[in-house]
Formats: C-alpha cells, structure tokens, sequence
C-alpha cells in the first residue's frame, strides 16, 4: 500500500511544484475549467440525445457561447452599476467621504496618519510608482503573460475534451505510465470540480446574505449604502477564493459604510461577522463533504502555500489539498 503512495504523492508534489514554480496556474485552470465544462455540457447532450454524434464538439461550442454570454452580461451589468454610482467621479466622492469619517472617528494621534484628500492620496501613489517603476512593470509583464497562459490553457483543455477519450482505458489495456497519467488526471479534474462547485454554493450564500443585508435592510432601516448593487457582485466574485475572499469583501463594505454613518458601519461590521462565521461552518460542511477537509485544514494549506508561492499558492491550496486527500483515501490512509 505504501509503495504505491509514494509515486503518486511524487507525482501531485511534482506537477505542483512545476505549475507553481513556473507561474502556471492561469495555464492550469484554464485549461481545467474548459475541458470539465466541455464534459459537462457533452453529458448533458448524451443525456438528451444517447445516439448524438460530435458530443464533445457540440459541448465545446456550448460551453464558450455559454461562458462568452455570461462574461458580456456581467461586464454590462457591472458598467450600469458604475454609471448608477456616478462612475469614476462618484467613486471618487465616495472615498473621500470615507476619509472624512475615517479622521473624524480615529483619535488624534492615528487620524494624523489619514490623507487629508484624494489628492494626498493621488501624490502618495505618484511617488510611491516612479520609486517601484521596474517592479510595476515587472507586474504588468506578469499579468499579459497570465492572460496568454490562460488562453493556451483554454485551447489545450479543449483539445484534451475533444482527443482524450470520455472513459478511461481498463487496466491492461495501455501502458502502465499512461494509465498512472491518466488516472492522475482524472484525480486533477474531480479534485478541481469539487473545490469549484463547493466554493460556488458557498459564493451563493454569501452573496444571497449579503444582498439582503445592502438591498433588503439598509433601504428598510432608511439608511441605503451607495454603490450596493456593485458591492454584491464584487462579494459574489470575492467569495469565490475561499476563506480570504470574503474578508476581502467584508472590508470594502465596511469602509464605504462609514460614508453613512458610524451607525452603519457598526451594523456592517456586525452582521458580515456573522456571515464570516457563517463561512466556517460552511467550509466544514460543504468543502469538507467535498474533499473530506476541515475549515482549519483547509486554511492551514492556504496559508502555507501563500506564504510559498504567493497569490497563486492561494488560490491553488484547496484542488491541491483536495487532490492530496482524495487520493490518500484511495489508498486506504484516510
């Protein structure tokens, strides 16, 4: 039993560190979400129609015409939501107003580390990029060159969905690295599309909680946040990092509260504590039903390996956790 742990242990160890190592964790999820997606949609085809010929093309121009509608929707919903705020300007007077409430809440000795303007703000940013230009472009090289792993890892997954048969060969019928290749791949995709249907429900709950916090009860108490519908599609996106994400959230919520009153923040910061605490419990149950991982084990990993590889680390803890639990159960360890 052992001596077939330790490849595969090698195995996860050794595409980790490569996918992380060589900052290839666009590449990676791309090309995931593309061929599970693919999949998905050529199941539900077959589904419909068993004697259906060119499933799996048919599902791969589903899946991008699917996913190429809902990035329009949500890039036009969130212009409207902008222009409904006052767009660029009305952000502006909003950060303002932020820090007029920040400086007159704050003691005198902490609100005099506060901007006194945007302008201060704009200054300090000014002179804080002329002193990291090489690393501000050094960023800038970083995240062209994640859009265009992203779109390699986009083609490649739609060419595994379309060349890579839908069941696996029986064992003995290839040879046994392409069978521990596939096998481990395989691992990969249900590892990855537990962590991403579990985080989506958990996304959805604390965006529905949310939007009746913004929505629902700031206009019923007359006390209405600017910028509300905004807020909950950005809580929506956050929520999808685990854990983080949601304190990310959590804080600019929180900070566009004080424009109102010290009364709303409070009320803010009470009620996004529950839905925070709320998250553990969801974590645990949902994550945990998924991939057979605690709330605590699960961040435990984020930890590590941001504080290892960074914001890709991060965002790859939980598939990677995920993989590394399924597939010590496998074999009998768990």
């Amino acid at each position: 039993m052992a001596t077939k742990l330790v490849p595969a242990m090698a195995g996860i160890a050794a595409l980790w560190l490569a996918v992380l190592g060589l900052h290839l964790t666009p590449a990676l999820f791309a090309a995931l979400i593309t061929y599970g997606g693919t999949r998905a949609m050529a199941r539900l085809l077959l589904r419909w129609r068993p004697a259906l010929r060119y499933a799996q093309a048919i599902g791969l121009a589903l899946f991008m015409a699917v996913t190429g509608l809902a990035a329009s929707i949500v890039v036009e919903r969130a212009a409207e939501a902008a222009a409904e705020g006052g767009g660029y300007a009305g952000l502006l007077r909003q950060m303002a107003a932020a820090l007029d409430q920040l400086r007159a809440m704050l003691p005198a000795w902490l609100a005099a580390h506060v901007p006194l303007s945007l302008e201060a703000v704009r200054e300090t940013a000014v002179n804080w990029l002329r002193a990291h230009a090489a690393q501000v472009q050094l960023w800038g090289g970083h995240t062209v060159r994640g859009f265009g792993y992203a779109l390699a890892g986009v083609v490649i997954g739609a060419l595994m969905a379309l060349q890579l048969s839908v069941q696996a060969p029986a064992a003995g019928q290839t040879q046994p690295l392409a069978g521990a290749l596939r096998g481990g791949f395989d691992g990969l995709v249900e590892s990855f599309t537990a962590v991403v249907f579990a985080q989506l429900r958990i996304a959805t709950v604390n965006t529905a909680l949310t939007a009746l916090y913004l929505l629902g009860l700031l206009p019923l108490l007359n006390m209405p946040l600017p910028l509300a519908g905004t807020l909950v599609a950005a809580t929506f996106v956050a929520s999808l990092v685990p854990v983080v994400g949601n304190l990310v959230s959590n804080t600019m919520i929180v900070v566009l509260s004080l424009t109102q009153s010290i009364v709303v923040a409070g009320l803010s910061l009470a009620w996004l504590v529950g839905i925070h605490k709320l998250e553990y419990f969801l974590n645990a149950h949902i994550v945990g039903v998924r991939i057979r991982a605690r709330a605590w084990e699960l961040l435990a990993a984020m930890l590590v390996l941001e504080a290892l590889f960074g914001l890709a680390g991060l965002v790859s803890a939980p598939v990677l956790y995920a993989q590394l639990k399924r597939s010590l159960h496998e074999r009998g360890f768990l």
